[in-house]
């Protein structure tokens, strides 16, 4: 019985105060649109930065005087390595192979194979690529001709990677932080333009939770159509503008964003939370009585 009659309180006062409901009705829409729009490029983002990581190689390149031996011998001490997760030789045949097929025009007039063997490194953690290399060329191995790590682009890369995860962070925290101001000083109107009426209830002897429970349950309400909208409009999105987009960029298969579902997820999860924290949080002042 007392939660029907919340119940019938809550749709009592979304339907006397229309504005005030599809305001914050909107307020939650707008925010969570921001927040999806944010978790899908900030996660796609993120996911880039990984895979650019990931391509951070330290390359060991041999003279040609180095045999089978140096090979071995180099491979060996560079495993040993505890920041190595692999180590690949690349013969001076294969080497000229990828060359052939990533820059055609720069090796159809070749007359002998310039290319050394090598051998390429990767690192476990993108952040040591720099420290492994600086270990080999001091180690000075036999038959090493030099070392290459890309040291600017890894340097750029990884400064990059830190920044964009550190702002994807930031921005999502003052986002929920903005939603949740804006929810309940929109949800404060509705209470406010009842302030008699819930100082009547309290005199009566009505509890904090039982007078608490029809706000709550109003901004529950009001956070889920919110949130449901945004996942419309970005599901509109998702199938109209985005392979538009995709059409004009070129992505490796390991680089996406958060899957849908789980965003669809997390906004609807967050709109419930933001609407019944800013009602809960914003009614408090008046069961002062």
């Amino acid at each position: 019985m007392r939660l029907r009659l919340i119940f019938a309180e809550a749709w009592r006062s979304l339907s006397a105060n229309v504005s005030t409901t599809v305001a914050a009705t909107v307020t939650v829409l707008i925010g969570m649109f921001l927040l999806g729009l944010f978790i899908a490029l900030g996660t796609w983002v993120v996911s880039w930065s990984n895979h650019v990581k990931r391509e951070l190689l330290v390359k060991v390149y041999f003279d040609d005087t180095a045999g089978v031996r140096q090979w071995n011998d180099a491979a060996k001490f560079i495993t040993s390595d505890p920041r190595v997760k692999t180590v690949e030789f690349v013969s001076k045949e294969k080497a000229l192979t990828i060359m052939r097929r990533k820059y055609p025009e720069l090796t159809n007039d070749l007359a002998y194979n310039p290319l050394p063997n090598s051998i390429e490194v990767t690192p476990k953690k993108a952040e040591d690529t720099l420290s492994i290399s600086q270990t080999i060329r001091t180690h000075t191995l036999p038959g090493v001709d030099k070392v290459k790590d890309g040291k600017n682009t890894a340097t750029r890369i990884l400064s990059v990677a830190k920044v964009i995860e550190s702002i994807f962070l930031i921005a999502v925290v003052v986002l929920l932080g903005a939603s949740t101001l804006l929810i309940a000083n929109t949800i404060r109107l509705s209470i406010f333009s009842r302030r008699r009426e819930i100082e009547v209830m309290k005199l009566v002897g009505a509890t904090n939770w039982f007078v608490r429970g029809p706000f709550m349950l109003e901004g529950l309400i009001c956070g889920f159509a919110g949130a449901l909208a945004a996942v419309v409009l970005l599901l509109l999105g998702k199938e109209v503008a985005l392979p538009a987009i995709l059409a004009h960029t070129t992505s490796s298969s390991d680089v996406h964003a958060l899957a849908f579902p789980l965003t669809a997820l997390i906004l609807v999860v967050a709109g419930l939370l933001l609407g019944a924290a800013g009602s809960g949080l914003t009614i408090r002042r008046f069961l002062r009585v």
